[in-house]
């Protein structure tokens, strides 16, 4: 169940934030839906209580089923999300900065840095957020995110005309014949946004010319945004963990 307001001798530095509205379009209900034996929200749960950095896990929900089901699985619901910071087009960083607000001047809360963890996220591991954190006090950096090898190289991808004809997206420049000559190109994952709280407030972004990357194995980075998706996620983690 969800605890007290941690201090910053156990673990406050680091927030955890799990955002997780109620209505998702393309899976109805998604951050609910069964997963190995836990809605999908309780594996990112899972990950950040089990950091040994001791983040503060704090949901950030629209939904009283959400906040229920967060508290269930060891997360703190202080607050639900106000209806316009709910919407399909509600920008991102507005929900993180109503959340950073409401603590700091609800529980006068202000920690060290802000984790963002996206709930489609759920084979992202404990020791992905501990790299994270490691990694940008380790280089002085104010933000790490999680990326993995682009799945897909732009120099393989085409675009159709109107006759449905195949066409370079961008034209392959001289010496790039095969695959492997291909410079490595990496892609944000979602499993990991960390940024210092200094920089949060003062940029109103995760990311500046100084992020760092994590590189993160194709295992650990799938993002739940689909059926297929969802179905893949249960396979891994129900071969791991077994069916509930």
């Amino acid at each position: 169940m969800g605890g007290e307001p941690q201090g910053q001798d156990n673990g406050g530095q680091v927030l955890a934030l799990i955002t997780a509205r109620g209505g998702s379009k393309g899976l109805p209900r998604k951050n609910l839906l069964p997963l190995a034996g836990r809605p999908l929200i309780a594996w990112s749960i899972k990950a950040a209580s089990e950091a040994a950095c001791r983040p503060r896990v704090v949901v950030s929900t629209d939904d009283e089923e959400i906040a229920q089901a967060a508290r269930e699985w060891g997360a703190e619901v202080p607050f639900l999300r106000p209806a316009a910071l709910a919407q399909d087009d509600s920008p991102h960083i507005d929900v993180i900065l109503h959340a950073v607000a409401w603590l700091e001047q609800n529980q006068g809360y202000r920690p060290k840095w802000v984790l963002l963890l996206q709930p489609t996220s759920p084979l992202r591991l404990a020791r992905d957020i501990d790299d994270a954190l490691a990694l940008a006090r380790t280089r002085g950096a104010d933000s790490v995110v999680g990326v993995q090898e682009a799945p897909s190289h732009p120099y393989l991808m085409h675009t159709l005309d109107q006759e449905g004809r195949l066409r370079p997206f961008l034209p392959t420049p001289p010496g790039y014949q095969r695959r492997q000559d291909f410079p490595d190109l990496y892609a944000l994952n979602g499993a990991i946004y960390l940024v210092s709280r200094r920089m949060l407030l003062a940029k109103s972004s995760l990311l500046d010319q100084g992020t760092l990357a994590l590189v993160m194995p194709p295992e650990r980075s799938l993002d739940v945004d689909t059926a297929w998706d969802l179905r893949l996620a249960r396979l891994v983690l129900e071969e791991k963990h077994g069916r509930a």
